[in-house]
């Protein structure tokens, strides 16, 4: 871990709404440990394992033995290898299941549509039976804003307004898995008593984030690193809420310790609510200091390129509030943190440019 990582890790260790005594001596299965909020969640137990003396147990089983033990080198967690959707061959005890693993990118939704729905519904499949079988403390699924559709402008958005999707679009696949998804965990809530809760997060970033990310605010980050003008082939009008790395581990841990089994909460910063415009002038006034600009290309036709339609994700975060979780980085802050953290981690010299001049908004 670099600085900022373990600033985090202590961050979430003071957090006041989280009661560390109550994972003394307790064992936590993961999975997607190496996936971005994963990896901090992984670092964050066994960092605040040891400060505090937790004697916690950290299960990771993983498809990627290899870049687990690069990541947690110097972790004390068990790793071995797992398919998912396989049968989980696993016979301790397990106080908590935190679900991470799934496909997060659009790409492999557009081009892979039956392996985003089955990874989604096996994968929980597989470990909803294990946990029926071995019972657990609490079943934590990671699930997503999307699930929610295209609510209309100037609305906030409660739990229990679900989106409904074009099921002929393979872009869909993703939000209709993750909706089914929940419907599963929540089935075996019901029929076989395994104790799962729901975490709708919204885009998360921070530390961790790869450089090369595809992603539109990563697009802006490197914009910002190189100095180059940000360029917008739409009008940007898109508006959503952003979630931190840090914030999302320590929602999960709430979640373990209070969230009510057969209940769903949404995850975001309340108070990151903006535009993909305002995001980018954000960046390049603040960020880059306003040495760039933003400049708009505006495409004849986006759709036909490929962007997504225009969406308003104003989420409530009430809900998760109530468990006494709260937020604790800005916008602004979020990536300053990740541009530091890249900085901490780069030991070859400048940051590695990868990516044209231009990114579909």
């Amino acid at each position: 871990m670099n600085r900022i990582q373990l600033e985090d890790c202590r961050r979430i260790g003071d957090a006041e709404f989280i009661d560390w005594e109550r994972f003394r001596d307790t064992t936590i299965l993961i999975t997607g440990a190496t996936g971005l909020i994963g990896s901090n969640f992984v670092h964050a137990l066994a960092y605040n394992s040891r400060e505090k003396d937790l004697n916690m147990k950290l299960i990771l089983p993983v498809r990627n033995e290899s870049l687990a033990k690069e990541l947690f080198g110097d972790c004390p967690v068990e790793i071995f290898h797992y398919e998912l959707g396989d049968v989980l061959g696993l016979d301790v005890p397990v106080d908590y299941v935190v679900h991470l693993a799934s496909p997060t990118s659009s790409k492999f939704f557009m081009e892979k549509p039956v392996d985003t729905i089955l990874a989604n519904l096996e994968g929980n499949r597989a470990l909803l039976d294990w946990a029926a079988a071995h019972p657990v403390k609490k079943y934590v699924e990671l699930s997503t804003m999307e699930v929610y559709g295209f609510p209309s402008k100037g609305h906030k958005v409660k739990e229990y307004e679900l989106g409904a999707f074009e099921t002929m679009n393979a872009r869909n696949s993703y939000p209709i898995a993750k909706q089914a998804a929940e419907a599963l965990c929540n089935g075996y809530y019901v029929q076989y008593g395994v104790p799962a809760v729901i975490l709708r997060a919204t885009q998360t970033f921070g530390p961790g984030v790869k450089y090369e990310d595809g992603r539109v605010f990563a697009e802006f980050m490197r914009c910002a690193v190189e100095k180059r003008d940000i360029v917008l082939k739409s009008d940007g009008s898109t508006e959503r809420c952003y979630l931190y790395t840090a914030d999302a581990v320590s929602a999960i841990l709430v979640a373990l310790l209070k969230g009510e089994p057969g209940q769903a909460y949404t995850v975001a910063n309340k108070d990151t609510y903006c535009s993909i415009r305002e995001m980018a002038e954000l960046v390049a006034e603040e960020i880059a200091g306003s040495r760039i600009k933003v400049i708009f290309d505006i495409a004849e036709d986006v759709e036909k390129l490929g962007y997504a339609k225009t969406l308003y994700m104003d989420l409530d975060t009430g809900k998760m509030e109530a468990l006494g979780w709260r937020s604790s980085c800005d916008l602004r802050q979020m990536y300053e943190r990740m541009i530091e953290s890249m900085q901490e981690s780069d030991k070859n010299g400048p940051f590695r440019i990868t990516h044209s001049n231009t990114f579909s908004v």
